[in-house]
C-alpha cells in the first residue's frame, strides 16, 4: 500500500464515521444542549448561582464544536467548503473564537444560530424550508401588491385624519404603521377605528375596504403560497423516494438475472 493510499483510506473512514448517525445525533443533542446553556446565560439569578458552571459547560461545547470542524476538515479536505452546511458551522465556530476583549465579541451570541442545524435532520422541518424558499418568488409579487394598497392607503388616510389624529396619520409613516397595526388586527377597532369614527362617521367606508383586502386576502394568498410550495416540495421528496426504491429493486432484479445466466 501506497503512503498516499494510507491517508485516503483514514480519510474515507474518518468521513464515514462522522456520517453516522449516532455521531450526528450526538451532535445535534450538543448543539440543542448549547442553545440552552447560552439562554441560562441571559439569566442574572442562575448566573449568580451557577455562573461558573454554566461558562464551563459552555466552553465544553464549543470545544466540541472546534474538533467536529477539524475532524470534517481532516476527512473532507477542500469538499468541506462545498457544503453550506459546513460553511455556516465554519463561521459560527469562528465567530465564538473572537476574544472576549475586541468589539465584536457581541457577535459571539450568533452561537446560538448552530440550533438551524436541526433543519438539515427533521424532514418535517426541511419541507417547511423548502416550501419558503419555492414559495418566495410568488410571494414577492404578493409583498408588491401590497406595498402598492398600504401606499394608497396611507396617502388617503394622511389626507382624510391627519388633523384630527397627528398622532396615529400625522405623516406618511406615521400611517402607514397604524394601517399595518390595523392590519394585523391589534387593537384596531377600540384602540383606533372607533375614536377615528367618533370624528369621521364614514371612516367605516375606508377602514373596512382595507382590512377586507389586506387581512382576509392578501395575507390568506400568502398563506395559500407557503402552503402549495410545502406540498409541492414533499411531493417531489416522495417521487424521489420512490423512484429510488424502484431504481433499487431494478438493480437487484439485474443482479439476480446475472447470477442466473451464469
Amino acid at each position: 500500500m501506497s503512503d498516499t493510499a494510507a491517508p485516503e483510506g483514514f480519510r474515507t473512514r474518518l468521513a464515514d464515521w462522522l456520517d453516522r448517525p449516532q455521531v450526528r445525533n450526538t451532535i445535534i443533542g450538543v448543539i440543542v444542549f448549547n442553545a440552552i446553556i447560552l439562554g441560562m446565560e441571559t439569566s442574572d439569578t442562575l448566573m449568580a448561582s451557577w455562573g461558573p458552571m454554566i461558562l464551563a459547560l459552555d466552553r465544553a461545547c464549543l470545544a466540541i464544536f472546534v474538533i467536529e470542524i477539524a475532524l470534517k476538515l481532516v476527512a473532507h479536505g477542500t469538499r468541506f467548503f462545498r457544503s453550506g452546511w459546513n460553511l455556516f458551522d465554519f463561521v459560527i465556530v469562528g465567530i465564538a473564537l473572537v476574544p472576549a476583549a475586541q468589539g465584536l465579541s457581541v457577535l459571539r451570541a450568533l452561537r446560538i444560530l448552530r440550533v438551524l442545524r436541526i433543519l438539515s435532520v427533521v424532514p418535517s422541518l426541511r419541507r417547511v424550508v423548502e416550501g419558503l424558499m419555492t414559495a418566495l418568488p410568488g410571494m414577492g409579487s404578493v409583498f408588491l401588491l401590497m406595498s402598492i394598497i398600504f401606499y394608497i392607503g396611507a396617502v388617503m388616510a394622511t389626507k382624510l385624519f391627519s388633523d384630527s389624529f397627528p398622532d396615529w396619520f400625522g405623516t406618511l409613516g406615521d400611517s402607514l404603521y397604524t394601517l399595518f397595526q390595523i392590519m394585523t388586527l391589534e387593537s384596531w377597532s377600540m384602540g383606533i377605528v372607533r375614536p377615528v369614527l367618533e370624528v369621521y362617521p364614514y371612516a367605516w367606508a375606508f377602514f373596512v375596504p382595507f382590512i377586507m383586502v389586506t387581512t382576509f386576502a392578501v395575507v390568506n394568498l400568502i398563506v395559500g403560497l407557503v402552503v402549495n410550495s410545502m406540498q409541492d416540495a414533499h411531493s417531489e421528496e416522495s417521487n424521489a423516494a420512490t423512484d429510488a426504491y424502484r431504481d433499487e429493486v431494478l438493480e437487484r432484479l439485474r443482479q439476480i438475472e446475472e447470477k442466473l445466466e451464469k
